[in-house]
């Protein structure tokens, strides 16, 4: 109940790109936009002489790559793009300033106004606002145009489209923001010009403190009333901070205010994300000039090693999934409604941390992890390969998730980059820059950097406050089970480090089943049973419960996604390694499995149920219940007790026999007075044979 009166309040309080504004406006400039895909002639005649011609209505939010990226590897379009768009500023705004804040276009953006460059960023997800009220004509139609190009460069992480596709476009909302002439600074690298930390002391007090950026257009210093209000989830006003203060035109002005809570109701994550808000106004008298509204959730993470990850002194159970944002047909140009449906499932599989890979999140799915109580792990795409040149730009970038995102309680940690190495030195040195840089902007949460070996003392390792590891026994090395030694010895050698297995899973596409799997796989075949990728969550996922040294784990991944140059598991341009499928419309066995290990609602699930026709006849019977030991019954007959598996949910009827024809399974638990059961069908008519061989990779998987 109280996570659903928290996601009503927020529903009152967010506005479309955030929190709800006072002494502004904020309107969608999402329509009437116009839209043309190159490739373009680089002669300039020709050029102009096309350019009226073939321009296609869109609506933001929108991505050029939806269909070719995810359909034919290797085979995309790279390049640029334009969107242009007419609009009558009215006369009436001449004395207001005017912004444009765009959310995210993969991934340099050039920005023209009637003709005249405005501005320029670099970096497909992280928000970017410029100022237009010196561009724009007043009472008359002025033309927008974006130049866009999603090729990928040197200078701008992430250097590749080898992980994950950068889909071209403006895939995130665009929003006109007007004020007064003074207002709370809304190009602060597109933050919200107001950051809010909170130092939880003993549980019975918080000091908060808020830093407010102001900026004047006025040529006069003006005396004008700093106001800082907090309110709690009921809409009481708890604490209340006035100041006088003088504001200079010269350059954008800073703020701090200092207040305490006393006995605050702590954001306890899914079990009670209780959110206040901050109210923060400048005033001019009785006049509001501008105001924003911000979250507050007050909380203490910490991450202690071989104990674990601790929420308000209390250990919190880490049960973390990695996600990519994109959708089958949609790529990344995603609305409310998509994020929405991908929280619903995490959610419904008893997720509790999350990390957003591997780069910047839409704002509305961050304000979402904070009312359902989900801690988040936010990062730049810093990811796959080091050029040498993209220094400036991570550190930009970095920046930029920083300020944007600093007031979501839910955010933990930092993630600097994944997988990049040589040179060792330049990579090194980098992510020590970028450590510093984010203590400098954030000193009140970590940082975390990921490293696709398994070894420790890897050159790049030790420069952040986590060591993340990605670990794939079974797939691209070794055996399932090489999880275990892994574990035990990083509790031999580094048991005072602190250290994350940041990925860990298979492949598995649904429409491929067989009973004959090991313990490894070769990652090359384009055979990717479900049944395999199934086994090793089992195995792994009992591996890592019973290693606390390992202070959080996340599985690779919650969803499948596009990969445009692979070509592997028999689908084209697509990652198979998701619990669910890419058009969300199957949910797994894998996704079972988590669900009956951490989730709080009733499961019993009979596993296998894609793998309907038999190729053995004495088989396994494998069930997932978090309700105690099931009654399974085989065409009528009640089987024996099962073993228990790799958990306590997990219960195998072994070595039965299935006749010929159709077989009908049913599972049953009588639990309080209620039936709970699920049922499946499997066909048998002759014995199969292997015909495949997998053969152990001896190699040390580093990353892909």
């Amino acid at each position: 109940m109280k996570r659903n009166i928290t996601i009503l309040l927020l529903g009152i309080l967010i506005t479309p790109f955030g929190f709800s504004q006072t002494g502004r406006k904020v309107e969608s400039f999402n329509e009437g936009w116009q839209f043309k895909k190159g490739p373009f002639s680089e002669n300039e005649l020709v050029f102009m002489q096309s350019w009226d011609r073939k321009w296609e209505d869109v609506k933001i939010p929108h991505t050029y790559n939806a269909k070719d990226m995810q359909v034919d590897h290797g085979k995309f379009y790279e390049g640029d793009a334009y969107y242009k768009k007419t609009f009558l500023v009215d006369s009436k705004l001449k004395d207001k300033r005017l912004f444009l804040k765009f959310e995210g276009v993969g991934q340099v953006a050039d920005l023209y106004i009637n003709g005249i460059l405005v501005g320029n960023h670099k970096g497909g997800y992280s928000a970017f606002s410029f100022e237009i009220t010196k561009a724009v004509k007043f009472g008359e139609e002025n033309e927008f145009l974006l130049k866009v190009n999603n090729e990928a460069r040197k200078d701008v992480i992430p250097a590749n489209h080898n992980l994950f596709g950068v889909y071209g476009g403006i895939h995130r909302p665009v929003w006109l923001i007007t004020t007064n002439q003074v207002n709370i600074d809304v190009t602060d690298y597109a933050s919200n010009g107001v950051y809010i930390s909170q130092e939880l002391i003993d549980n019975k007090r918080a000091n908060v403190s808020v830093k407010v950026k102001l900026s004047s257009n006025l040529k006069d210093i003006q005396e004008l009333q700093l106001e800082n209000k907090i309110y709690n989830q009921q809409g009481k006003l708890v604490a209340n901070r006035r100041e006088q203060i003088s504001l200079s035109p010269q350059g954008v002005q800073t703020f701090t205010t200092s207040v305490t809570l006393n006995k605050p109701h702590l954001w306890q994550g899914r079990k009670d994300p209780y959110l206040y808000r901050v109210v923060t106004s400048v005033k001019n008298g009785g006049e509001i000039l501008d105001e924003i509204v911000q979250p507050l959730g007050v909380r203490k993470v910490e991450v202690i090693a071989g104990k674990g990850v601790f929420l308000n002194n209390e250990k919190y159970p880490m049960y973390g999934v990695c996600r990519h944002q994109d959708w089958w047909g949609i790529g990344n140009a995603l609305e409310k409604e998509h994020h929405d449906t991908d929280l619903d499932m995490i959610m419904e599989m008893g997720v509790t941390t999350v990390r957003l890979a591997h780069y910047q999140q839409s704002d509305y799915f961050y304000s979402k992890c904070d009312s359902l109580g989900l801690l988040v792990w936010a990062e730049v795409p810093f990811v796959n390969r080091v050029s040498g040149e993209e220094g400036a730009n991570a550190k930009l970038q970095l920046k930029e998730l920083i300020r944007q995102n600093f007031n979501h309680p839910s955010i933990y940690v930092w993630g600097l980059h994944n997988e990049v190495y040589k040179p060792h030195d330049y990579t090194s040195q980098l992510t020590k820059e970028m450590h510093d840089l984010a203590k400098s902007e954030d000193p009140g949460r970590y940082t975390v950097a990921v490293n696709g070996y398994g070894h420790m003392d890897h050159p790049v390792n030790l420069n952040s406050d986590i060591q993340g590891m990605n670990r794939y026994y079974g797939w691209y090395e070794g055996k399932m089970g090489d999880l275990e030694q892994w574990a035990k010895g990083l509790k031999a050698n580094y048991p005072e480090y602190k250290i994350m297995l940041t990925e860990y899973g298979a492949g598995g596409n649904p429409n491929h089943q067989t009973e004959f799997i090991e313990n490894t796989w070769q990652y090359w075949k384009p055979f990717y049973p479900e049944t395999y990728q199934t086994k090793t969550h089992e195995v792994q996922w009992g591996i890592i419960k019973n290693n606390p040294n390992i202070l959080s784990s996340y599985l690779w991944n919650m969803f499948d996604f596009c990969v445009p140059k692979w070509n592997n598991g028999g689908i084209e341009a697509r990652n198979h390694k998701g619990l669910v499928t890419f058009d969300r419309a199957i949910k797994k066995d894998a996704f079972y499995w988590y669900k009956a290990n951490w989730s709080e609602e009733p499961v019993l699930y009979i596993a296998e149920r894609r793998m309907v026709d038999r190729e053995m006849q004495t088989t396994n019977i494998k069930v997932y219940s978090n309700q105690g030991e099931p009654k399974v019954y085989l065409n009528g007959e009640l089987l024996a007790q099962p073993i228990t598996g790799t958990t306590d949910v997990h219960y195998i009827f072994e070595s039965i026999t299935l006749a010929k024809g159709e077989n009908t399974i049913r599972a049953i638990i009588e639990k309080n007075g209620e039936i709970i059961e699920d049922s499946i069908v499997w066909n048998f008519t002759s014995e199969k044979t292997k015909d495949f061989k997998m053969k152990e990779s001896t190699k040390v998987h580093s990353g892909f």
